[in-house]
C-alpha cells in the first residue's frame, strides 16, 4: 500500500485563493479546506489530523491570528506547523503571528514555487521531529524495560538466598498495585495517590526486602524461632535495604523511583502503634507506601510457605488482617483489604507456589510477621 499524501489544510474566506492554492499543491499533497475559523478548529482536530496548515490572517469573524491561537492551545492540535497567508508584509504582523506559534508565512499574490518550497521545508521539518519523537518514545520504552529488569534482578538476589519465598515478588506487587488503585479512589488518598506513583509504588515493590542480602543465611533461613539476638540482626534488612538505595539515589539526583523504593525498604515493618521498627513510627508517620507494603507483605507471608512455618489458609490470614486494624495496620488500609479480600486470595492462588498446608503460625511469626 503506498504512502498516503501529506494532508494540507487551506483555511481562507476567499474562493479564488482557494482555488490557487488547490491548483498548486494537489498534485503532492492531500487538500482539505475550511472557510473560517471555527470550521479550521473542527477539522484540525479531525482524524488523520493535517500534517501543515495554510491560515489565511484577514477573515471575518474569528481571524488567522486568534484562530492559532486556540489551534496552539489545544494539546491535539498544538504541533501542527502554521503557516500564514497574508498580505501583510509589515514586521508586527509578522512578529504577531510567530509570537501565536506559525512557523512561517506565505504572501499574496502567490509565487508558486515560493508556496511550495516554504510547504516542502516546514514538511520535512515536521517528518524529522516525528521520527525524533518516535525515537524519544522507543528509548524512553527501552530505558523503562531495562530499569524494570534491573529491579527484578536486584529483587532476585534476595529470592536466591530465600528459595521458599517463590513468587513473593510477583504476589505482593500485585497487592500494593491493587490496594494503591483502590485508595485512590479516597478522596482520603487521592492528592497521594496520582496515577504516577501508583506505578512507582508497582515498581519499586520488589525492592522492600532488598536489604535482606546483608542478613547472615544461618538467620534468613533458620527453620526454628529466632532468638532476641538474631532478631535484631535480622531486623536490620530495613536499615540496609534503606541505605543502599539512598546511596543510589544520591548518585542519580532527585529520583522518584528511588525515593519510594527506599521508603517502602526502611519503613514497611513500622505498626500504626508505634511499636515496629526500625524507627518506632506511628500512625501517618509512616510513610503511605510503607503502610500499604506492610499489609501486602504480612497478608503473603501468612499465606506461603515458608521454612519456618506451612502455609495458612486466606480466612485465618484476613483474621489476623483485620485484627491488627488500628495496632499493626493503618485503619483505612485494613478497611480497603476487607473489600479486596477476595482479590487477594484470587491473586494468592494464581501465583502460588505450592498447596496450601493449614497450619498454626509459629507465636514469632505473629509478633514478627516476617
Amino acid at each position: 500500500m503506498l504512502n498516503p499524501k501529506p494532508k494540507v489544510l487551506v483555511v481562507d474566506d476567499t474562493p479564488d485563493n482557494i482555488h490557487i492554492l488547490m491548483e498548486m499543491l494537489k498534485d503532492d499533497y492531500a487538500i482539505v479546506v475550511a472557510i473560517n475559523g471555527e470550521r479550521a478548529l473542527a477539522m484540525a482536530s479531525r482524524k488523520p489530523m493535517p500534517d501543515i496548515i495554510l491560515l489565511d490572517v484577514m477573515m471575518p469573524g474569528m481571524d488567522g491570528y486568534e484562530t492559532c491561537a486556540r489551534l496552539k492551545a489545544n494539546p491535539e492540535t498544538r504541533d501542527i506547523p502554521v503557516l500564514f497567508v497574508t498580505a501583510l508584509s509589515d514586521e508586527a504582523s509578522e512578529a504577531r503571528g510567530l509570537d501565536l506559534g506559525a512557523v512561517d508565512f506565505v504572501t499574496k499574490p502567490f509565487t508558486p514555487s515560493l508556496v511550495k518550497a516554504r510547504i516542502h521545508n516546514q514538511m520535512e521539518l515536521k517528518l524529522h521531529r516525528d521520527n525524533l519523537e518516535k525515537l524519544v518514545r522507543l528509548r524512553t520504552q527501552e530505558v523503562e524495560k531495562i530499569k524494570d529488569v534491573a529491579i527484578e534482578s536486584l529483587a532476585s538476589l534476595v529470592e536466591y538466598r530465600d528459595p521458599e519465598t517463590g513468587n513473593h515478588i510477583v504476589r505482593t506487587k500485585a497487592f500494593v498495585l491493587l490496594l494503591a488503585e483502590h485508595l485512590c479512589r479516597d478522596q482520603k488518598f487521592m492528592a497521594a495517590l496520582p496515577p504516577e506513583v501508583i506505578e512507582l509504588l508497582h515498581k519499586s515493590a520488589p525492592l522492600h526486602d532488598i536489604g535482606k542480602v546483608g542478613v547472615p543465611d544461618a538467620i534468613l533461613n533458620k527453620p526454628g524461632c529466632l532468638t532476641m539476638e538474631e532478631f535484631e540482626i535480622m531486623k536490620t534488612h530495613t536499615t540496609i535495604g534503606y541505605e543502599a538505595l539512598r546511596g543510589v539515589e544520591a548518585r542519580l539526583g532527585n529520583n522518584s523511583f528511588f525515593r519510594y523504593a527506599r521508603e517502602i525498604a526502611h519503613s514497611h515493618h513500622e505498626r500504626w502503634d508505634g511499636e515496629g521498627y526500625p524507627l518506632g513510627l506511628a500512625g501517618e508517620d509512616i510513610p503511605l507506601s510503607g503502610r500499604i507494603m506492610a499489609i501486602a507483605d504480612v497478608y503473603d507471608a501468612l499465606t506461603s510457605k515458608r521454612v519456618y512455618k506451612g502455609a495458612m489458609p486466606h480466612e485465618d490470614a484476613a483474621r489476623i488482617i483485620v485484627e491488627g486494624r488500628g495496632t499493626h495496620f493503618d485503619p483505612s488500609l485494613v478497611d480497603a483489604f476487607i473489600t479486596l479480600q477476595e482479590s487477594f486470595r484470587r491473586i494468592a492462588q494464581t501465583h502460588s507456589d505450592n498447596e496450601s498446608e493449614p497450619q498454626s503460625l509459629r507465636p514469632a511469626l505473629l509478633e514478627m510477621a516476617k
